[in-house]
Parts: C-alpha cells; structure tokens; sequence
C-alpha cells in the first residue's frame, strides 16, 4: 500500500504530541511524516520555562523530542522554517525559504501568541521592541529575558494569570524586584474566584511579590530602552525590565489566508477537520471545538489521541466530543487544583467553602444535585483526587461535605490516587493518565526515575510525583528495584561520592566546568552545580577554580536571602560572647541602615534582617565583623553555656572551648550546614547533646563529645564519639570527626543521617582507636581547610565582580547610589580579626556581655 503523506504546521506541545501518538499506534506504516517548526529546536515543554527563567531547570531538560528523535523516528522536521502559505486547491505548503511541501493530509497545530495590548511607546523608532520590552512565550524569550536581567533592578510584568505569575517567580528566583499589573479585580480570574485569588495575592506578597490590580497599562516611558510604564489614572512605576504577559491569542492567520473558516479559532467539529475541507485538520491553541478555544494541555492531549485513533486507522469513527476542563499544577511553587464552574449559576446550586488565609489555604466547591460541577483547591491539594474522580465519573458526593474537603474526617472517603480509574489523568502537564504509569511500571520501568522517564509523568510542575511514586509502590510491591541514580553524589554526574572524588582528584577537576566536561559527556546540570561546587571548595581549598554561576545566591552574596528578596546579615559573634562595644557597633549599623528586624537566633548571634543587596558591602564594612555563616553549607555556630567562670554548677570553661572551636572551624565547607555547642556541665542548658557536634564538660577536665545529633524537624539524641582530657583533644577529636564526614557524607546528608548510615562503632574504630590508620591524614586536611579560610564578606571591600552587589552597572553620575567607595587596606583588615571578647567600654563594670538563645 502507498503511503500518503501527512503534514504538520506545528512542533510545539500538540503537534508534536500528535505525531508521537500517531507513530505509537502504527502511523509509520500509513504516512510519510513531514512538519513544519518555527523554532530551530525539537519539542519542548513550555510548562517549565519558568524554571529555565529562574536558573532551576537547564534549558536542555526541558525538552521533549530533541532533534535527533525525529530522525531515528524517520519524520522530516523543518526547524525554524515559518510556513508563509498553504494552497489547499493544490494541496501544497509554502514554507520561508523556498520550502515546499505536498500534503494529502494537513494538520495546522499553530498554537498562540503572546497578546501584546496596543501600548504607547512599544516599539523604538526601527520598529523593534524598547530594550527591556519582552513577551514570555519561547525558550528565545526565556534567553533574552534572562540576559537582560543581569543588568536590571526593577521588573514589571503585565499581565496576573497563570504565565504572568510564572514570569515573575523566575525574575524573583534572578534577585529582581518584581511588580505584577494586573487588569482585572483579582489574580488568576481564570481559574480563581475573588477570595482564591485574594488568599493568593497575600501568598505571593509574602514572597517579596509586588501585586498592582485594576491597572490598565497605557503607554511604556523611555526612548530606545524602557524605564517606566504609564497607567490610564495617571500613575507610574519606574522600571528597567518589562514582561508583557497579557494572555494569549490563537495563530490562525495562516489558516484565514488559506480560505478555511475562522471564527475565534480553527472551526473543526467532532472529527477535527475543517467543515470547509476534509483533507485539513486542526487542534490545540489554534482550534475551536463547539465554540470553546482550550489554553490547557490536557484538553490538547485528548485531542491528539482522538485524532490519532482516526488517522492511524485504529479506530476511524473517534470522536473528540469536548473535555470536562480540570488542572493541577503550581503556582510559583503553590499548590493550585482547579476543575468545572467557579461559582453558583442558580438556587439549586450549593458552595462549600474553606479559608485559612494565615496559611494560604482556600477551598471551595460547586455542587449541584448532589454532583460536584466545580472545585477550587489553593494551597492544600491533598484531596484532589477524590474530588477530581467525582468531577469526572459524576458520582454522588457525601452527605457531609467536609468529607470531601478533608478526606480524613470520613472513614469511607480516603484520598489516594491508587482509587483512581485507570483512565484518570495523573499528571496534567504531559497528559500521562494511572494507565499509562501502569503499563510502564509493567514492562520493567520499577525505579521512579526510569519510570517519569518512560512516561514524562512528574517532569513538569512536579505536582503529581507523589502519586506516581504511590502507583509505583503499589505495584511492584515487594519486587521493587533500587535506582542507581540514588546513590549519585548529584543528579547530574553518574558517580557516587567515593567514586566521584576520585576522578575529580585523578584528573584534576578543579571547577564544575571542568567537571562536567569530563564527567557528564559536557552536559551541564543545573540542580548539580552548587553540590559539586561544595565537595570541590572541601578537596581543594585555595585550589578550587570559584565559577559564580555554581553558586546558590545565598553563596554568591555571603547572605541569607529572604521571602521579600532583601537579604539577612549575621555577624559573627564567637561563642554568643559580645562586648557593648559591639553591641554598640550593630545598633548603629541597624539605625543607620533602618533594618526591619533584629533577632537574636537560636545560634546565640544577632541577625539583621531586611538589608537590600546592593546595601551588603557598605554593611558589612560598617560592622567590622567577620561572616557568622547564617548561608552556608559550612560550620555555622558553636553554642555555649556560661560555664565554669560563672555558673555555679559549671565542671568546664564550656565559654573559652566554644570560643575556640569557633575561630578554628568557622566557614569550614561541609556537605551540610553543622551546628555545634559546648555544655559545662551535664545539665545541658546550650542542648549540646542534640547538635551535629556536641562536648559536654563531665568533671576533671573530661570532656564527652557527641556526634549526629539532631534537634529540628527530626529529634536525635547525638551518640558519644568518646571521652577527652582537654580542650586540646576536643578540637583535635571534633576537627577529625568533621573531616571525615567532609570526605564521605552525601550532599545535604545531615550529620544524624550519616552517624546512623555508617554506624557509631565504626566511627569510633576508624576515628578514636585509628584502626585504618587515618587519624593523621585527617588531622593534616583538616588543618589545610582552616588554613585555607578567607572571610568571605572580604569581598565588601574587593566585589568578585562590579555587579555582584548590584542589578546594575554604573553608567552615569545618578547610578553612584549603588556604588561604594572602597576602604584602604587597614580597613579591609577588619574583616579578619574578630573584636576583642572583652568589653572596651571603660567602667562598665562587665566582663562579658552574652547573648543567649
């Protein structure tokens, strides 16, 4: 039988979703592929491109089909080629360039367009857009708007739905300060009603978010680059970086031109084809089913099924009827389930409503005839499959209603995606129903990496992974298979952490460039640099090759960012001892700063929180304080007692240790942050028993020094390593203790979770009794590690780069604000030698001025 030949205008999400189920059902045997792709990529998830925007996802990762999957597929992808024309009497398609191709099938999945509002002061005087003036639509818009972010402050983004806000969570995730114009009375009008979209707003303002509503944009400020926009009452808000974000219109201009019918979209009826030409289909973005225009992927996945089932010959009368809309996702990492009706339309109809706004929490639902017909869920999602098997199956709800907000309130009722049909669609993004996570799990996809692979479930918001790690347990039960992939050191770079550190070591991998390029085939991995940037500061010290990008921004700053993207500063305060001196010195530095909040933490050190990034160096200066490492992955704090000096029930200086294991192991890298503390007695008022590292004063000058203890979300009573005579021994002990755990606990493994996974008994054999002979070894790396230390907030008065502190490089006399003059020599001295412990205030008639937690 002769081939026909199937053409595609379209290689975004519902394109290029046809051809794979096209090709899953036989379709090769049927057609010649050919399609047609405005960008020069493969398909990509357009879900994620806000990860991308944020530096959270590589923009690599976000693909679908890359290019070479069109060929080992035997289907001609045109990438980057525009089709300009379809000539539906010939049969033909037009694309840029000359190309042209001859259809017997045609298929137009053109998708949509940014909706760009008619504002004044677009385009600069050659027609483009102002510099700083994008659309978030293409992984091209992701590049461009991620470049200029580099050198701009103060961001805008038009438009409060779905994409807007995504927009703005990577901008934020940049360190911009970000403002949201919104249009309509609330954010999400879409998908939330008044009061969601209200418990929203808060949420997100939380965040560091600056929301605007019932704005109406009229015109952007500026000659050839943007600093302002314009609103209809007259206001303004100035502005480096503009995000047009206005909702989407469908591409059917291509389609007009040929002579198929148009109204808002593509007309096609149950079958997909256009009413005017059999030959021609249309779905996605682009297509008008029974008057409705879809802009979710799910509706787009069912409609390529559909039409695979008819062109495959595998079931010719499919028909594609509408779908019930419903989503789960999330919403700059909140939990958002939406399906059916927003609100009541009659008397019949009954809401049920929950709200904890403290929390970010709202719930509501639409019943009517004892049927569910719509549902909100913010914040809390946990009973959306329940209420989504309900929505779809039309089954009658309980007769208490709060058996389906809380699930867990009826005996009968519990959430569980193992309840679910198999027909249920589990996860939204890539149209991956329990049936198809089934059928994978089944042909030997048995870890939950392999099996979001084989399936792409989970690989888009992430919303739905529990529930495919719950399938996944379900049914493998005993005979689950264990992932390789656990056991890497990141994600990005297939070694375990011995077997890493030992071609870092034998090949001399001093950056995470150069560690990618040898060991990841040149492939970067996002969510792998800051790990591998830790474990290379630990094994080379002064020789690590610093690349900033490897760094989280915490790191990159020296200071803790916060939820409204000012920053945190902790000085450090050696043992929680203070002088007036310095207690003067941080007053100052807080009034002169106008600091919004000054907190004594639970490390007994003094937080200043609220400080604007371009305001850490003068800060820092101003203080005259070495970092108290309140970021970092590294030793941060050693907690004291008053001890022997003072307390009456002191048995060791537990004060003078702390001091010095302090100014010994500050900033020391680790793969978790450590915790310390020193208790003089065994009453344990600084809870030495229950830090990473512990040494409890038990008489005569003994020291017991405890490991793996744990007193935060999890609760664990450190073990004794062993028994010391002098303070001498304790830091000797605990700098070992540390080194090893340096050398061989897991990124981000905390201490607790690394004494139980090597056992105690061990530690003490290898540690305390030397029985490999490694005491000396580990005592020499660590001494280089604190040799190596160099105060990081050293770079207040010699910045690693000019915009390390700054969203903007100074170019004119009005940008000096956020330029500082940099101290002499002497003063850049401060930042490596701590005030002294004693009080310098004449009289005070006080030695020690202590803050405790």
């Amino acid at each position: 039988m002769k081939k026909e030949k199937l053409v595609v205008i379209g290689n975004g999400m519902a394109g290029a979703r046809l051809v794979e189920e096209l090709l899953a059902r036989g379709g090769a045997a049927h057609f010649d592929i050919v399609m047609f792709g405005d960008e020069p990529y493969g398909n990509y998830n357009r879900i994620l491109l806000s990860g991308v925007l944020a530096g959270t996802h590589d923009s690599r990762d976000i693909f679908i089909n890359p290019l070479s999957w069109y060929q080992e597929k035997g289907v001609t992808l045109h990438a980057g080629v525009r089709v300009e024309r379809i000539d539906s009497r010939q049969k033909l398609v037009h694309g840029a360039g000359g190309i042209t191709e001859h259809y017997d099938k045609l298929v137009i999945a053109t998708g949509s367009s940014a909706f760009v509002p008619p504002l004044v002061g677009l385009k600069n005087e050659s027609g483009q857009y102002k510099e700083g003036v994008f659309v978030f639509r293409t992984l091209d818009d992701c590049t461009a708007i991620t470049q200029h972010a580099a050198k701009a402050k103060k961001a805008v983004v038009i438009g409060g739905g779905l994409l807007g806000l995504e927009a703005a969570r990577g901008l934020l995730e940049l360190g911009l300060e970000v403002h949201v114009v919104h249009l309509k009375g609330h954010l999400m009008e879409l998908q939330l009603d008044t009061k969601g979209g209200a418990i929203l707003q808060r949420t997100l303002e939380g965040m560091g978010l600056h929301v605007h509503l019932k704005k109406n944009s009229r015109e952007l400020l500026g000659h050839e680059r943007v600093n302002g926009l314009l609103f209809d009452d007259g206001s303004s808000l100035p502005c480096d970086l503009v995000v047009i974000s206005a909702g989407i219109r469908p591409n059917v201009e291509l389609a007009r031109e040929g002579g198929i019918h148009v109204e808002r979209g593509i007309v096609v009826g149950d079958d997909l084809r256009t009413p005017n030409d059999p030959d021609i289909y249309a779905l996605g973005e682009c297509a008008q089913h029974r008057g409705r225009v879809y802009g979710l992927v799910a509706p787009l996945w069912e409609q390529a099924q559909v039409l695979a089932e008819r062109l495959s010959g595998k079931n010719p009368q499919a028909l594609y009827t509408g779908s019930q809309v419903s989503t789960k996702l999330k919403v700059m990492g909140i939990e958002l389930a939406v399906m059916g009706a927003q609100d009541v339309t009659g008397e019949q109809d009954e809401e049920v409503t929950y709200m904890d706004a403290t929390q970010g929490i709202y719930k509501k639902l639409i019943i009517r005839g004892q049927r569910l017909v719509g549902a909100i869920l913010l914040g809390d999602t946990s009973s959306a499959p329940n209420l989504l098997s309900a929505f779809d199956r039309g089954t009658q709800v309980p007769e208490s209603r709060s058996e389906l907000l809380f699930p867990s309130m009826g005996e009968s009722s519990t959430p569980s995606v193992l309840q679910l049909p198999d027909t249920a669609q589990v996860c939204n993004c890539n149209g991956v129903s329990k049936q198809n996570i089934l059928e994978a799990v089944s042909k030997g996809h048995r870890t939950l990496k392999k099996l979001c692979d084989a399936t792409r479930a989970g690989t888009g918001c992430g919303s739905c992974k529990k529930d495919v790690q719950a399938l996944l347990e379900n049914a493998v039960g005993d005979n689950s298979v264990e992932d390789p992939s656990a056991h890497y050191y990141v994600p990005g770079v297939p070694l375990a952490k011995a077997e890493l550190v030992e071609e870092i070591k034998a090949r001399g991998l001093r950056s995470v460039s150069a560690v990618f390029e040898a060991l990841a085939n040149g492939r970067e991995d996002v969510a792998s640099k800051t790990g591998l940037a830790s474990l290379l500061k630990t094994l080379w010290g002064k020789d690590y090759e610093d690349e900033r990008d490897a760094r989280f921004i915490n790191d990159r700053v020296h200071a803790n960012i916060q939820r409204d993207a000012t920053f945190s500063v902790i000085p450090r305060i050696f043992g929680g001892v203070t002088s007036p001196a310095q207690l003067r010195q941080i007053a100052d530095v807080a009034e002169r700063h106008n600091v919004k909040m000054v907190k004594i933490t639970g490390g007994q050190r003094i937080d200043l929180l609220g400080i604007p990034k371009e305001k850490l160096p003068e800060v820092w200066r101003e203080l005259g304080m070495p970092s108290g490492h309140g970021y970092a992955k590294s030793f941060r704090t050693c907690k004291t007692c008053v001890g022997s000096e003072f307390c009456r029930y002191g048995l060791g200086d537990s004060t003078a240790l702390g001091i010095a294991i302090e100014k010994r192991f500050q900033g020391l890298e680790s793969p978790h942050k450590l915790k310390l503390a020193t208790a003089g007695c065994p009453r344990n008022c600084s809870e030495a028993t229950t830090k990473d590292v512990g040494a409890v004063a038990i008489g005569g000058d003994r020291w017991e020094i405890y490991v793996g203890g744990a007193a935060g979300s999890r609760v664990r009573k450190g073990d004794i390593l062993c028994v010391v005579d002098s303070h001498e021994e304790v830091l000797k002990l605990m700098g070992r203790f540390m080194q090893y755990y340096r050398e061989h606990g897991k990124y981000l493994e905390r201490t607790h979770d690394f004494v139980e996974r090597v056992g105690i008994d061990k530690l003490r054999r290898l540690l305390v009794e030397d029985e490999e002979k490694l005491a000396a070894r580990l005592d020499a790396d660590i001494q280089a590690a604190v040799d190596a230390f160099v105060d990081p907030w050293e770079e207040a008065v010699r910045p690693h780069h000019p915009s390390q502190f700054t969203h903007t490089l100074p170019t004119d006399p009005e940008a000096a604000q956020f330029t500082h003059t940099l101290p002499t020599e002497s003063e850049a001295s401060r930042f490596t030698h701590p005030l002294p412990m004693e009080s310098e205030a004449s009289g005070s008639g006080a030695r020690l001025v202590k803050a405790e937690a």
